[in-house]
């Protein structure tokens, strides 16, 4: 008697995992997430950064430097909350240049930084290297960024956000805020992301 045919199995675990399950993607998220949680948490209260009694003419250039240079040390989380909330604010009214931006990191993301080296990149029956894929995403970015309306709004936001951070910066008075000398040398303006950018550094080198 012959023995029944054999229905083929597919394995679900064989199956190439794709990009964004990668462990390289989950650490870095993971870290991300650690990183900005940690930062926000050395956030100094908002009603102090608006405290009125506190606000003074600067005497001179050379005072207001110095202001702006102490508070940014003691109240740099928030400022650069305050930088990323005009980003957003610009992006959020702009949702062509926002689409795009998140259209470039996802590039960068899945197709570069955390593509798995055996899963090559395919398009029209033709296989793309890592190098080409960099180039490709170089262009992209220089295109998008400088000879589109994306970077004047990025740059216009920055802007905006700086003169708000350096304007009250410079009629802070620092006086009243306990600030250590060494800290002051040491603030770094996105110091509180340089864990979560080394999540990602594996991952570049080993394209590189």
């Amino acid at each position: 008697m012959a023995s029944p045919a054999t229905l083929p199995i597919s394995n679900p675990q064989s199956e190439s995992q794709p990009p964004i399950a990668t462990p390289a993607f989950r650490s870095f998220i993971s870290r991300l997430n650690t990183t900005i949680r940690s930062g926000l948490s050395q956030r100094r209260p908002w009603l102090e950064l608006l405290d009125r009694s506190s606000f003074a003419r600067p005497e001179n250039l050379s005072d207001a430097a110095s202001r702006i240079r102490k508070n940014f040390s003691y109240f740099r989380i928030n400022y650069i909350s305050l930088l990323a909330v005009s980003l957003a604010l610009s992006l959020l009214t702009h949702p062509f240049s926002l689409l795009v931006l998140l259209s470039l990191l996802a590039a960068w993301l899945f197709l570069y930084l955390f593509r798995p080296s055996d899963q090559p990149v395919v398009v029209g029956g033709r296989t793309f290297s890592d190098r080409e894929i960099l180039g490709i995403l170089v262009v992209s970015t220089v295109v998008v960024v400088f000879l589109t309306s994306v970077g004047s709004l990025l740059i216009s936001a920055l802007l905006v956000g700086l003169g708000v951070v350096c304007t009250h910066g410079a009629f802070r008075m620092p006086e009243d805020l306990f600030l250590d000398e060494q800290e002051v040398g040491n603030s770094g303006f996105l110091s509180f992301l340089g864990n979560a950018a080394a999540a990602a550094a594996p991952s570049v080198a080993t394209r590189v």
